[in-house]
């Protein structure tokens, strides 16, 4: 399928979300990652102008949960986040940050990913990983 064709359905399906309201957008996939940016501005930020964790953790879960379900059939399964931690590494004050997630592990009912948030620079800004369970649609 067309990957632009495929990013602007992901784009589509995240409206009048918080994914859409904080301004990820989805830049890039392959088999084994999933890759997006987010701002770093009055959505994103704490009140002393640096990026909000929770910000950066909803980017992760973002981007893990939806190469998870790339890789499930959609139409039978779900996938749901059960568990994400986040180490934040490095402070944001302006710009773009950039995420990328990877599987570690995808199974039958579970799935594992690991998500890497950086700077324009390549900065390691937050590292997760984030944990799914792979459901039946009801």
């Amino acid at each position: 399928m067309d990957k632009k064709k495929v990013i602007k359905e992901i784009s589509v399906f995240q409206k009048n979300t918080i994914t859409d309201y904080l301004g990820i957008k989805i830049t890039d996939y392959g088999d084994n990652y999933i890759c997006g940016e987010m701002p770093v501005d009055d959505r994103t930020k704490q009140p002393y102008g640096l990026l909000h964790g929770g910000a950066s953790v909803v980017f992760a879960e973002t981007l893990g949960s939806i190469g998870a379900g790339m890789n499930i059939d959609y139409k039978k399964k779900s996938v749901v986040g059960i568990e994400i931690n986040a180490s934040h590494l490095q402070s944001i004050k302006e710009g773009l940050v950039y995420g990328r997630a990877e599987p570690f592990r995808i199974g039958r009912t579970m799935q594992v990913w690991n998500i890497n948030i950086t700077d324009k620079k390549n900065n390691l800004i937050c590292t997760s990983r984030l944990t799914l369970a792979v459901i039946n649609q009801k």
